[in-house]
């Protein structure tokens, strides 16, 4: 008599949520699929293989990344504007943001952390960092293993409290 036993499950990829945030964190695509899902269709120009068409599926690295609760000082105005954002792909790709790129009161770029390509899910290979508005698409990272909120930006003592502006 042969048993049939059921295949397992694929492998999950994720990434740590890292950095000046309350409740740092790991996470998977899964995971991602809480937040609510937003599209983008991109066209990339690339070099070698010329330009490539994706719908991309997946929260606002924004959203994500406010519920992880950054570590902004309230009683200094305009703190968020000192930090920075570091995405680290498997394939040792780096992007850097600044959060005022991302927050919808300043550039409100609608960067995607990606659970889906073209309708694909990215269980398996990981979430991607997608910025819509780059042409060449220099910043997406693919397999996202790390994103790591930093502010330790501020410019020290010199800099006067809040930016000046």
């Amino acid at each position: 008599m042969t048993v049939s036993v059921p295949a397992p499950p694929p492998e999950l990829a994720g990434f740590v949520l890292s950095g000046d945030l309350a409740r740092p964190a790991p996470l998977t695509v899964p995971d991602l699929r809480a937040w609510p899902q937003h599209t983008a269709r991109v066209s990339f120009e690339c070099q070698t293989s010329g330009v490539q068409h994706h719908r991309f599926e997946g929260p606002l690295l924004h959203e994500v990344l406010c519920s992880a609760g950054p570590g902004f000082d309230a009683g200094r105005r305009k703190d968020r504007l000192r930090f920075l954002i570091a995405v680290t792909g498997a394939d040792g790709h780096h992007a850097l943001l600044s959060w005022a790129e991302i927050d919808p009161d300043f550039g409100q770029a609608r960067v995607l952390l990606a659970t889906r390509i073209d309708g694909a899910p990215l269980d398996a290979r990981g979430p991607q960092l997608v910025l819509p508005q780059d042409r060449c698409g220099a910043r997406h990272i693919s397999g996202i293993t790390a994103v790591r909120v930093d502010g330790g930006y501020g410019g020290g003592p010199a800099a006067g409290g809040d930016g000046g502006v």
